[in-house]
């Protein structure tokens, strides 16, 4: 169907519905003068264009439209590996939700789109005070297109943890983590 064909559609519903609300329902609308069935005609139908128009931006917006994280929780590269090799530095607990674990220190959990693997995190966070300092990383595409951020980080917010954070690898761990010389596991 075109959308000039759905839009007229529309605008036909809308006339019913218009007309069901005004005395002499649809005959209202037959009493017109001609000129003025034309003009509501296309004001209807502009009214359905919108409408449609509308709703078919709503189903554009991803459903990941709103992270469950905040920027403050971002954690820079950078900062993690200067953590990580600072001996007197409290330590956080790093976290793999992905596809295998590259970072130094990290515990691989598996990717955390499957609920096995969010299951394996669940527990290995039962195990931990709620103000730990956690972080999590996949690694395996930018955060946009990524299935286990967005699942792992709702799992500590809703475990009430208060100081999760997730590792800002913009590109992926190869090009943020490896190629940068940061530790990794040997």
């Amino acid at each position: 169907m075109t959308a000039a064909f759905i839009n007229c559609l529309m605008g036909m519903l809308y006339l019913w519905i218009f007309n069901k609300w005004l005395p002499g329902n649809i005959i209202f609308y037959f009493q017109l003068p001609g000129y003025m069935k034309s003009n509501v005609f296309l004001i209807l139908c502009a009214i359905a264009f919108f409408a449609i128009a509308g709703f078919s931006f709503r189903m554009s917006i991803p459903f990941h439209a709103v992270d469950p994280w905040k920027p403050a929780q971002l954690l820079s590269p950078g900062d993690l590996a200067k953590s990580i090799g600072d001996p007197q530095a409290k330590q956080p607990y790093i976290f793999c939700i992905g596809p295998g674990a590259v970072i130094k220190g990290s515990i691989d959990i598996g990717p955390a789109r499957d609920s096995s693997n969010l299951h394996k995190f669940k527990q290995e966070l039962s195990k931990l005070p709620k103000d730990a300092m956690i972080v999590i990383y996949c690694g395996c595409c930018p955060f946009e297109h990524c299935p286990n951020i967005r699942p792992a980080f709702t799992l500590l917010n809703e475990m009430k943890f208060t100081h999760p954070q997730l590792l800002n690898l913009e590109h992926n761990v190869k090009v943020d983590w490896i190629d940068k010389g940061y530790p990794v596991i040997q």
